[in-house]
């Protein structure tokens, strides 16, 4: 799909740092207003303080050391209702929250695949997708190592959760549970791939935005977070402020 001014709207949002579970109240909070028509489809653009989280299908197994042991290291648990398993999120890897409206779900994860793979080929990067391998294997790889894992939940036609990039952040973490449910799946990152410093999150930022965009055939609308804000007030189901974002 093209990205002409005829296309509608995504409306990007770039909040910082936020703690998961502010992060998973501002979700359900744009999910009333988007389900309202109070506002277009929205990303909204995050890292978030060191977490793991547990999918639908996560099981027994994926966190051997105990949680008590995850959050000594300063690591939160937290289950979602996203698909998927288990898996690391840390500042330094980029977290995309789409929330639009959708009529195929399977259709939808391919394109999140496909707009990382993009975003990351501008990087020089060559990765893929591996649907061909099953569920297990959603998300983007390069060769054999997992850089992008994508997990998403759709509810009356409208989508919260989304994908995860592996841009410049700790990978040690990953190595202390299952990711995603494989054993011995090696994760790797933007940096490590490219032997690049730290620092490249702000462009890769801009990229993956607008790869999400060009791949939903919506033409990107940076906004701010009063912005959205005043939308989410204004839906009828809402009249609590967003969550407040720490940076």
């Amino acid at each position: 799909m093209d990205g002409s001014v005829s296309s509608p709207e995504l409306w990007v949002c770039h909040l910082g740092v936020v703690e998961y579970r502010e992060a998973l109240a501002l979700q359900e909070r744009l999910r009333a207003a988007r389900t309202a028509d109070a506002l277009p489809d929205v990303m909204v653009l995050l890292e978030h303080w060191p977490v793991y989280t547990q999918g639908r299908r996560s099981g027994a197994g994926e966190l051997p050391m105990g949680e008590e042991w995850y959050r000594m290291q300063g690591i939160d648990v937290v289950e979602t209702d996203r698909g998927g398993k288990v898996t690391y999120h840390g500042p330094g890897q980029l977290v995309g929250y789409p929330i639009v409206r959708v009529d195929d779900v399977v259709g939808y994860v391919r394109t999140l695949e496909r707009a990382i793979v993009a975003a990351l080929a501008l990087e020089g990067i060559e990765a893929r997708a591996r649907a061909e391998d099953g569920p297990d294997f959603t998300g983007v790889w390069v060769g054999e190592r997992k850089i992008a894992s994508i997990g998403v939940h759709v509810a009356r036609g409208v989508t919260t959760h989304g994908f995860a990039v592996n841009v410049e952040n700790d990978l040690q973490p990953f190595g202390w549970v299952v990711p995603c449910g494989l054993e011995g799946v090696q994760m790797t990152s933007l940096i490590r791939e490219t032997g690049r410093l730290a620092g490249q999150m702000k462009c890769f930022r801009r990229r993956a935005a607008w790869c999400v965009a060009e791949a939903l055939g919506r033409r990107q609308r940076l906004v701010s977070l009063t912005r959205l804000e005043a939308a989410v007030s204004a839906a009828p189901e809402s009249s609590e402020p967003i969550a407040p974002v720490r940076a």
